[in-house]
């Protein structure tokens, strides 16, 4: 019997901040691509529903771009 391990989605795997984000402005800034994009990208699938991924470049990005967001809101949090 083979057990595979089922990847997460990238949208599973950041669940405890996504409503806190506006993705719109992070695929527009960071990606330079629609909303939508990105949102395919973070639930696995496509606008025809086959299976896509980030690649490692994008990954990268991805996680540039979150540090980046939260140093910018430790910057405006410091003001207070």
């Amino acid at each position: 019997m083979e057990i595979t391990k089922q990847k997460k989605s990238m949208k599973s795997l950041m669940w405890d901040i996504i409503v806190d984000i506006s993705w719109a402005n992070i695929s527009k800034k960071y990606f330079g691509k629609s909303r939508s994009w990105l949102s395919q990208k973070m639930n696995g699938l496509d606008g025809n529903g086959s299976n896509i991924e980030f690649s490692e470049e994008e990954k990268e990005t991805l996680k540039k771009a979150l540090y980046d967001l939260s140093n910018r809101i430790k910057i405006c949090a410091d003001k207070l």
